[in-house]
């Protein structure tokens, strides 16, 4: 069997750009095109493969089950090459603070809120570790890190910045008005999240809130949370979501908290060792963090 001739690698950075950001401006800013540019590749792409990527609408864009499937694969790629580049690039650089987080908190929260801080501190320099596994804080890997767990670990010098709960959210064009319309809705679930006990899930929504007819094993099963919270902005279900990562889409009204009630999570802390801790640049990043949740709370 012959084998299929990969798309343009441009394209395929300029498709995982738009993904990441939900934005064909905030793609073209970060790889220093214009918009048009980044529609030309991406239309490019789709005629490489046939398929849409993206749907486009006036509140945004969304991916396409095509386009899920190709994200999944290009943010994969394209965080291991950033992560070797910017491994090098430290190397040589060995002023460089390096924080370590998970990708959902990096691409939903952190990312957008970066400009602040550069103006903040324009000579930090900062460079970003994102793994499920949790970074060792005491070597090389990783200098500080905003995590997600249940309590403090007590190993480390750690801070509190905010405590999450879940809540019901989906496309405001979804005709999703009380409880009793929630069983005709499909519900997105979330594979392999460890974090919050108990877990966020549908049969604890039930079990809470109801309806007893709710159908808990129906629906989508996702493995990345990001994944999910878009589908969810193209209309296409209902999503049990940390309200804090979704906090962006439901300013900016892609999403809004479709019924009352929430579910408790667990709490985000900003870590770092103890001889870290007096860092200069560790105590800059943490001052700012701390800010910024004090601002949106």
């Amino acid at each position: 069997m012959k084998n299929r001739r990969l798309p343009p690698l441009l394209a395929i950075r300029a498709f995982d750009a738009v993904a990441r950001h939900a934005s064909f401006k905030a793609a073209a800013d970060e790889i220093g095109v214009t918009p048009t540019a980044i529609s030309h590749q991406i239309r490019l792409l789709e005629e490489s493969l046939d398929q849409r990527l993206f749907t486009r609408s006036a509140r945004g864009v969304a991916l396409t089950p095509a386009g899920e499937i190709l994200f999944r694969a290009s943010g994969g790629i394209f965080a291991t090459l950033r992560d070797a580049v910017e491994s090098i690039e430290t190397l040589s650089r060995p002023g460089t603070l390096t924080l370590s987080t998970t990708s959902n908190f990096l691409t939903n929260w952190l990312v957008p809120r970066l400009p602040s801080l550069h103006q903040l501190h324009p000579s930090l320099e900062l460079r970003f570790h994102s793994n499920v596994a949790l970074a060792d804080l005491n070597g090389t890997m990783a200098d500080c890190a905003v995590r997600y767990s249940m309590q403090a670990d007590e190993s480390l010098d750690s801070t509190l910045l905010h405590r999450d709960r879940f809540v019901l959210v989906g496309s405001p064009q979804l005709k999703l008005r009380s409880l009793k319309d929630l069983p005709g809705m499909t519900l997105f679930h979330i594979d392999n999240r460890h974090v919050p006990s108990p877990e966020p899930s549908w049969q604890h929504w039930k079990s809470v809130f109801g309806p007893e007819d709710l159908d808990v094993q129906s629906g989508i099963r996702f493995d990345d949370e990001t994944h999910a919270i878009q589908a969810a902005i193209a209309g296409q279900g209902v999503l049990l979501a940390s309200e804090l990562l979704v906090r962006r889409a439901l300013q900016q009204g892609l999403l809004h908290i479709a019924l009352p009630g929430a579910l408790p999570g667990a709490n985000y802390y900003f870590v770092s060792s103890r001889d870290k801790a007096r860092r200069e640049d560790v105590q800059q990043v943490k001052a700012w963090l701390q800010l910024e949740f004090e601002a949106k709370e």
